[in-house]
């Protein structure tokens, strides 16, 4: 493989943050260099990525992160929600579904990215929220100008846009697709983030929840506001760890996929290092690897069962390596690329935090709740299934098997070594497992790592996708011979452009004398910044 990074690693001793775009990216350096922590900056830099990257998150959506503090303990926080109170099986398919829709109330969880950000703010900031989320009142005040991935969003999502008056007022002015550089206000949600400032609890508990609810309510959805009630309670929780390479893996846990992470690292564990990076022998252990973990995923997972002990058992890991060697490829499942963005902030101290949140797909459910600049995901529709009996079928206060986890690597030691993540649905797990690979057998640095060419197992466990027929999509600027190789292997292979496979990777590795580098993804327009 040629190391195409498109640009050096940013080098800096005083603290990074590296993401998605570069207004969200200068937000996080700025309460850096003002005297802010890690935490304060992954608030800060969540808020504007809510204006910068609309299509991807924002208050309506879901969020987790990883904290490493200096002390070297590690804690997670995870905000995703539970569905409906009445959203049981029967109540769908009394109404004709055989899935739960993608679009509109039906696809609607409770929102768990205000309680996430809350907890974040409670256990690690050292500044106020409204001091940290003025930034993207103001934006969001006076407008950001139309970006090309927004553009292109919104094109995505045209015609679902035009049928929601709070989504056209902003995003199709004039009732057309905005050209890049136009200035879209959102004074709604300007007073929105103001009141989530100083409030974080009135999401769910108050007037602006009752209006939340009642949206629901108006347009089908089972809601009772109890479960949309419950959702403000999350706290800090322990990580997911394993080990990979002599280094440990911390992970977000259920409902996130962080363990299929670890499944995959405990699959592929000395078996790449000697083996060229990105060459026919590694991507095989790592595609049978990413198919094995969802194989597991579909057949024992929920989010409140005992399937994610039972995958990582030992005993199952080595059963799970025995089909790999025996180079049988499984049935197929279905990865679908999703819409979330994420960034990695480190500071002086040594404090890191991995961020991620999304919407679920483009502007998630395409429902706003009037008045308030809200977009409410469609979680509920992507993750949930209506399959008799599976562990993760719909059902009252059962959260949806996610997509989104984030990591740090320590070392032996517990010295931080490494923080990173990307979006990217389900190829967030085999893209995280690729980047692990890069950094820890191979040596590449954070901007070769994000910025080395990509493959997929596709189909994973989108809802939407289950079933449809498997192929291994490849970047094309691997070495030459690769495909051909890994067609002999049995893999059916789809050929992709140069970075034209999805997901937007970031890293920030440290090294033995303190010096951090980072990388971000050049598959979007973001960047990585530092701290003298």
């Amino acid at each position: 493989m040629t190391r195409r990074a498109t640009r050096p690693a940013t080098l800096a001793t005083g603290g990074m943050v590296a993401s998605s775009h570069p207004l969200a990216s200068l937000a996080g350096v700025r309460v850096l260099e003002d005297g802010g922590n890690a935490v304060d900056a992954a608030l800060a830099m969540a808020a504007v990525t809510w204006l910068t990257l609309p299509g991807q998150c924002g208050i309506g959506g879901d969020a987790f992160a990883v904290v490493r503090e200096p002390d070297g303990s590690v804690w997670t926080v995870n905000g995703s929600g539970y569905g409906p109170d009445g959203g049981t099986p029967d109540f769908y398919r009394e109404r004709g579904f055989d899935a739960i829709p993608l679009d509109g109330a039906l696809a609607v969880a409770v929102p768990g990215a205000p309680a996430a950000l809350a907890a974040l703010h409670r256990r690690g900031a050292s500044r106020s929220l409204p001091e940290l989320w003025a930034p993207a009142a103001r934006i969001a005040e006076s407008g950001l100008p139309c970006s090309a991935k927004t553009r292109t969003d919104v094109q995505v999502a045209l015609r679902a846009i035009r049928g929601d008056a709070g989504l056209a007022s902003v995003y199709t002015p004039g009732d057309r697709v905005p050209r890049l550089g136009d200035v879209l206000p959102q004074p709604d949600l300007a007073r929105t983030i103001r009141a989530l400032a100083e409030d974080p609890g009135s999401f769910y508990t108050g007037t602006l929840a009752e209006r939340c609810v009642a949206t629901l309510q108006g347009g089908g959805a089972p809601f009772s506001g109890d479960e949309w009630q419950a959702g403000a309670a999350v706290d800090a929780e322990a990580a997911l760890t394993g080990t990979y390479a002599g280094h440990v893996v911390h992970q977000t846990p259920l409902p996130t996929p962080g363990w299929m992470v670890l499944h995959q690292a405990a699959l592929c564990d000395d078996a790449l290092g000697t083996h060229p990076v990105l060459g026919a022998a590694s991507i095989d252990r790592m595609a049978r690897a990413a198919t094995v973990a969802f194989e597991d995923r579909l057949r024992w997972c929920s989010s409140d069962n005992d399937g994610v002990a039972r995958v990582l058992e030992p005993a199952n890991i080595a059963a799970g390596r025995a089909r790999i060697e025996e180079r049988a490829l499984a049935e197929a499942f279905s990865v679908s690329a999703g819409d979330t963005t994420s960034f990695v902030t480190v500071d002086s101290e040594g404090r890191a935090v991995s961020f991620i949140h999304s919407l679920a797909f483009t502007f998630g459910a395409k429902l706003t709740v009037p008045g308030t600049g809200i977009v409410l995901n469609n979680r509920l529709g992507r993750g949930a299934y209506l399959i008799d009996g599976h562990p993760n079928e719909v059902a009252p206060r059962r959260k949806p098997l996610h997509t989104l986890n984030a990591w740090i690597v320590t070392d032996s030691a517990g010295e931080l070594r490494h923080v990173g993540n990307t979006p990217g649905g389900d190829g967030q797990v085999q893209w995280n497992m690729q980047l692990l690979s890069h950094l820890l057998d191979h040596g590449l640095d954070p901007q070769e790592a994000v910025s080395a060419p990509r493959f997929t197992v596709f189909p994973g466990s989108d809802a939407n996708v289950l079933g449809e027929p498997t192929a291994l999509r490849i970047e094309g600027d691997v070495a030459d011979g690769v495909c051909d190789e890994l067609r002999e292997l049995g893999h059916r292979v789809e050929v992709l452009e140069p970075l034209g496979a999805d997901g937007s990777a970031q890293v920030i590795s440290i090294d033995d004398r303190g010096v951090l580098s980072g990388g971000s993804d050049p598959r979007q327009e973001g960047v990585a910044l530092g701290v003298l």
